[in-house]
């Protein structure tokens, strides 16, 4: 295991298990700080499974959502899940977005931007496509901080000699870094704030199957009985457990919005 192969988000059944509980908690603190009048169109870039769309058709009032991800089993899951729903969903490149300019009131990336092999493109086309006067706003795992909910088994497997693959662009997760960002893309009103949530489970076992089986980077998989144990092992004795064996895991986001000028 020399490195690790790059995440690829493909089981949209896994991922509502490993992310999608992480996604709507992080998510509704998000949109409860962009506060959204009702009756906008958004575009939610980088749209997964779904499992933020559905958050914002909940809570936002849209009057249109394009949900667009380069995975096409993720989108699959997402039109699954959203059958009934007012919202378009299309399999694309966050990079070359297939939307026209000035056609969106607010563009999202929902734990996304890091993920995206060149952020200033993905965040330059958000920008594109939003209307002027229009929010533009992301959030991401506090990466370089220790605040993504995938932390402790980075650790571990770094512990034991086994490489993690980590978001290709994790140094946007700085608030610096999206600051001038947004910055440099011309939007104003820029404004950010940091996302704190937690995430309790069952027990141990559920912990792993969560987090560690269903994770995008199938490390479990890659592994050899020995180190499966060894991790299992490290991994139980690392998370502190309650009576009843329940495991609350914390997690911190960064997340910025700004408006495009009129």
């Amino acid at each position: 295991m020399s490195s690790p192969e790059p995440i690829k988000f493909t089981d949209g059944a896994a991922y509502e298990r490993f992310m999608a509980p992480w996604s709507r908690s992080a998510g509704t603190l998000f949109l409860d700080w962009l506060a959204p009048r009702p009756g906008l169109a958004w575009a939610d870039i980088g749209a997964g499974n779904g499992a933020f769309t559905e958050l914002l058709l909940a809570k936002a009032g849209p009057s249109q959502v394009c949900a667009i991800d380069p995975s096409d089993a993720q989108i699959a899951t997402a039109r699954q899940k959203l059958a009934a729903k007012p919202v378009e969903l299309s399999i694309g490149d966050a990079m070359a977005l297939p939307y026209d300019t000035d056609r969106f009131d607010v563009a999202v990336m929902a734990l996304v931007l890091f993920f995206v092999p060149d952020p200033r493109k993905g965040a330059s086309e958000m920008v594109r496509v939003t209307k002027p006067g229009g929010m533009v706003a992301s959030y991401t795992w506090d990466v370089l901080r220790g605040g993504t909910p995938t932390q402790p088994l980075w650790e571990e497997l770094d512990t034991l000699g086994i490489p993690a693959a980590r978001p290709p662009s994790a140094d946007i997760s700085r608030f610096e870094a999206l600051k001038a960002l947004w910055a440099e893309l011309g939007l104003r009103e820029i404004e950010t704030r940091e996302l704190v949530v937690e995430r309790t489970f069952a027990d141990f076992d559920d912990y792993w199957q969560s987090m560690v089986v269903s994770s995008p980077s199938g490390i479990v998989g890659k592994l050899s009985d020995g180190e499966r144990t060894e991790l299992k092992r490290r991994l139980q004795a690392r998370l502190p457990a309650s009576a009843s064996g329940e495991i609350t895991v914390h997690a911190s986001a960064t997340a910025i919005k700004g408006r495009k000028a009129a």
